[in-house]
C-alpha cells in the first residue's frame, strides 16, 4: 500500500512539472508569434544610414535568419519537453520548416512566414493532448509492478473444498480452507480436503488465514490444516464461533489465534492488506475481500447474492465495491455457482411468506422441517412463525444443535424464552403445538431425517399425523438420496413438501443479473471465475464478456496453477502440488487411489480366500486347499463350483511342484492366475483372490 501511495505522489509531481513547462513554452511561442506578425517592425524597409550602419555585419538572407531562429526555438522546445516526459514526446516530429524549406516555394514566401506559427500551434496541441491524457488516466499507464501470485488449491472445476493462496514477495496468506463430501465411488471415505503440501513447504511465509463465511465448504478443512501449520485466523464473529466448535473437536481450541474482524476493517498481511466487505449469503456474517497489493487491488467476492430485503442483516455493501471499481480493480474473482441461472435470486424473506402459508395448511398436524444447519436466517423465520402460531420448537441433529446453540449465544438467532424445548420432551405436547427442525435435507444416510424415514430415530416416529417440509434443493448428485427419503416418509402416510413446490428454498448464490452487477461495479481489468464446476466457470466467463470484458482478459484456471498479475498482464507461470486428500475416520491421506480401487473391486465382485499348507521339506501340499467366499457366492448354494475350484487349486500346486517352483510369491501368483481364469470362465466375474500359504 505504501509503495502505491509513493508511486501516486511521484506521478502527480511529474504531471505538475510537465504542465508548468508546457505553459512556459506556450507563452514563449505566443510572444515570438506576436513579434513575427508586427508589420511595422518586421516588415518595414531600412533607411540608407541604417543599411550603412549594418554594412559591417554579414549579409544573411532574411529567410535564412528566420530558419535559424526557428531551428533554435524548436530544439529548445523539444529539449524542454523531452526531459521530464521520460520519452513520451521524444518521437514527435519537428515542426514543418524548422530544418528545411518547403519545396517549390521561395524562402521568403507567405507560406514560409506562416510556418513558424503553424509549427508552434502544432507543438502546443500535441503536448497539451499528452498532458490531458496523463491527467485523465495517470494510473492506467502500462507500468509493471511487483507481481502478486494467485494459487487456487481447491474450488475450481468442483463444488467444495474452496482454498486460495496469495503470494507477493516473501509474504503469503490463505483465503478459506473448506472440505467437500465424497463422490459415490469413494467407498468408505468420510471427507475430502485440499492438498496442503505446498502450504507446508512455505509455512514460514504464511501471514494468516482469512475466512469469508462459516459454511463447511469454506471452513471444514481448517482443523486439518492447523494441525500442520500454526498461524492467525481472521473472520467475522459467527464464522469464528463455528470454527471454535471444530477446533474443540480436534483438540486445538486455545492453541490457535482467532481474530474477529468487522466489515470495512483492513488486516495487514506482509506487503499486502485484506479489506473485509459485507455481502449477503445464506449464512450471516459473510464477507467479500478487497486485497490491496503492490500490483493493484484484487476483489474476491466469496459466496454472495444481492438481497435487498435480507433477514436480520444489512444489504450487500455495493457502495464499497463501486468505490473500488472507480479507483481501479486489477482482477475480480467471483462466485460462479449460479452462473447458469438467468435473472436474480429470490430474497430469503420470500421463504417466510411460504412458511406462513404452509403452517396454515398443516392445521393440527405436527410440523417437521429439514434444512441446512448453517442457514440461521431460515431457522429465524421458522422461529418467528412458530411464535405466531403458538408452537414449541425442538431441534434434532448434531450439527443443527451446535449451530443453533452458537447462533443464540452470539446473538444471531432470537428465540423467545419457553419456545425452544428438548427433543426428549416432545411427547409431552400435542401434535399441533410442535415443530421439529432437523438436518438431512440432502438425504444423508446418517442424518436425522433419514433415520426418521427408516424408522430408526430414537425419539421421532413418523406417522400420518406429520406435515414434513424439506426446505432445500438437492445438491447435484444427491437427488437419488433425497427421493429415497421422500418415498420412505410418504410410505408412513406423512404429507411431504419438497423442492420448489411452495418456494420453501431460495439460493444463497448470485444469478446472472447479480453477477453482471458485480462486474459492472468493480470494472476489473482482468477476471477469473471461481467456485464451481467447469460449466459454471465457462458460463460466468460468457457473462463477463457481455459487460465488455475482453476475452483475452478472462482466465479460467485449474487447481494447482500459479496465476501471476503485475498490473499489466495476467498469465499462468507454473504449477504447485494440489489435489484431493481423503479422510477416512482418523486417517488423513492414507487412503489413496490403490486402496479405493481395491474397495471398488471388493464391492463389485467380492473376495475369495484360498488357504493351503505346504510341507517345508518335501515341498508338497500337506493340507487343503480350503476356499472361503465373501461377497462372491453363497457357498452352501454353490458347493459344486467350490469343489471344482478346489480341484483347480490342487492342480496348480502340483504343476508348481513338478516345475520345481518353491518360492511363495511364485506359488501364490500361479494359484491366483489358474483360479481367476477358472472363475471367470464359469461365472464371467472377477473376484479378488487372496492366497494364504502356510508351512509345516
Amino acid at each position: 500500500m505504501d509503495t502505491m501511495i509513493t508511486e501516486r505522489k511521484d506521478s502527480l509531481r511529474l504531471e505538475k512539472k510537465r504542465c508548468r513547462q508546457v505553459k512556459e513554452i506556450v507563452a514563449e511561442e505566443k510572444e515570438k508569434s506576436k513579434q513575427a506578425g508586427r508589420p511595422k517592425t518586421m516588415g518595414r524597409k531600412k533607411t540608407a544610414p541604417q543599411k550603412e550602419a549594418d554594412g559591417s555585419k554579414a549579409k544573411e538572407p532574411a529567410a535564412a535568419r528566420k530558419t535559424a531562429s526557428r531551428t533554435k526555438t524548436s530544439a529548445k522546445t523539444k529539449k524542454q519537453i523531452d526531459k521530464p516526459d521520460n520519452g513520451t514526446a521524444k518521437n514527435e516530429k519537428a515542426p514543418l520548416g524548422a530544418a528545411q524549406k518547403p519545396k517549390g516555394r521561395p524562402a521568403g514566401s507567405k507560406s514560409a512566414k506562416a510556418a513558424p506559427q503553424k509549427a508552434a500551434a502544432t507543438t502546443m496541441k500535441m503536448n497539451s493532448e499528452n498532458v490531458s491524457d496523463a491527467k485523465r488516466s495517470p494510473a492506467r499507464r502500462a507500468v509493471r509492478r511487483t507481481p502478486v501470485r494467485i494459487m487456487p488449491l481447491g474450488g475450481l472445476n468442483e463444488i467444495g473444498k474452496n482454498m486460495t493462496l496469495y503470494e507477493c514477495g516473501q509474504d503469503m496468506f490463505i483465503v478459506d480452507c473448506g472440505l467437500m463430501f465424497p463422490d459415490p465411488d469413494m467407498l468408505g471415505v468420510d471427507l475430502v480436503i485440499p492438498d496442503f503440501t505446498f502450504v507446508e513447504q512455505n509455512a514460514s511465509k504464511i501471514r494468516g488465514i482469512v475466512l469469508t463465511h462459516g459454511h463447511e465448504d469454506h471452513i471444514g478443512g481448517l482443523p486439518y490444516l492447523l494441525k500442520k501449520i500454526n498461524c492467525p485466523v481472521y473472520g467475522t464473529k459467527l464464522t469464528l464461533g463455528l470454527v471454535e466448535g471444530k477446533l474443540k473437536e480436534h483438540g486445538l481450541l486455545g492453541k490457535v489465534s482467532l481474530n474477529v474482524v468487522k466489515p470495512r476493517q483492513t488486516v495487514k498481511m506482509g506487503c499486502m492488506a485484506v479489506e473485509f466487505i459485507h455481502v449477503n449469503h445464506s449464512i450471516p456474517d459473510a464477507v467479500g475481500l478487497a486485497i490491496h497489493t503492490p500490483a493493484g487491488v484484487i476483489v474476491q467476492t466469496g459466496d454472495f447474492k444481492v438481497d435487498y430485503s435480507p433477514i436480520e442483516s444489512d444489504v450487500i455493501d455495493l457502495g464499497r465495491f463501486a468505490e473500488l471499481g472507480n479507483r481501479g480493480v486489477l482482477c475480480l474473482l467471483a462466485d460462479s455457482t449460479n452462473a447458469e441461472r438467468p435473472g436474480s435470486s429470490m430474497s430469503e424473506s420470500k421463504v417466510g411468506y411460504s412458511f406462513d402459508n404452509l403452517f396454515k395448511m398443516a392445521g393440527s398436524r405436527r410440523i417437521i422441517i429439514a434444512t441446512f444447519a448453517s442457514n440461521v436466517h431460515r431457522v429465524q423465520q421458522i422461529v418467528d412463525n412458530a411464535v405466531r402460531y403458538g408452537r414449541k420448537i425442538a431441534v434434532s441433529g448434531r450439527s443443527m444443535v451446535n449451530v443453533v446453540g452458537k447462533a443464540m449465544e452470539l446473538g444471531y438467532l432470537n428465540v423467545p424464552d419457553g419456545v425452544l424445548i428438548d427433543i426428549d420432551t416432545i411427547g409431552r405436547y400435542p401434535s399441533d403445538q410442535i415443530i421439529i427442525i432437523t438436518t438431512g435435507s440432502q438425504g444423508e444416510p446418517m442424518a436425522a431425517l433419514s433415520r426418521m424415514a427408516s424408522g430408526d430415530h430414537r425419539m421421532v416416529s413418523v406417522t400420518a399425523d406429520d406435515f414434513i417440509i424439506i426446505s432445500a434443493n438437492p445438491i447435484p448428485g444427491n437427488e437419488k438420496h433425497v427421493n429415497r427419503v421422500v418415498n420412505d416418509l410418504m410410505r408412513f402416510g406423512a404429507d411431504v413438501v419438497y423442492e420448489a413446490m411452495y418456494d420453501v428454498h431460495v439460493s444463497g448464490h448470485a444469478c446472472q443479473d447479480e453477477l453482471r452487477l458485480m462486474l459492472t461495479l468493480t470494472k476489473p481489468q482482468f477476471f477469473m471465475p471461481v467456485h464451481g464446476e467447469y460449466k459454471h466457470l465457462k458460463k460466468h466467463a460468457g457473462v463477463a464478456k457481455t459487460v465488455g470484458i475482453p476475452e483475452s482478459n478472462i482466465y479460467i484456471g485449474e487447481i494447482g496453477q500459479v496465476i501471476e498479475l503485475d498490473g499489466v498482464s495476467m498469465k499462468m507461470v507454473g504449477t504447485v502440488p494440489a489435489g484431493k486428500i481423503l479422510v477416512d475416520g482418523y486417517g488423513v491421506g492414507d487412503v489413496g487411489s490403490i486402496v479405493l480401487k481395491d474397495r471398488k473391486h471388493l464391492a463389485e465382485d467380492g473376495l475369495i480366500v484360498v488357504v493351503a499348507t505346504i510341507d517345508r521339506e518335501l515341498g508338497t501340499l500337506a493340507a487343503g486347499p480350503d476356499i472361503v467366499s465373501r461377497g462372491f457366492v453363497y457357498v452352501r448354494e454353490s458347493e459344486e463350483l467350490m469343489a471344482e475350484a478346489r480341484q483347480v487349486v490342487k492342480e496348480a500346486f502340483r504343476s508348481c511342484e513338478e516345475r520345481g517352483i518353491g518360492d511363495w510369491n511364485n506359488l501364490k501368483m500361479n494359484v491366483k492366475d489358474e483360479l481367476s481364469g477358472f472363475i471367470y470362465r464359469k461365472t464371467k466375474r472377477s473376484p479378488m483372490i487372496l492366497p494364504i500359504i502356510m508351512e509345516i
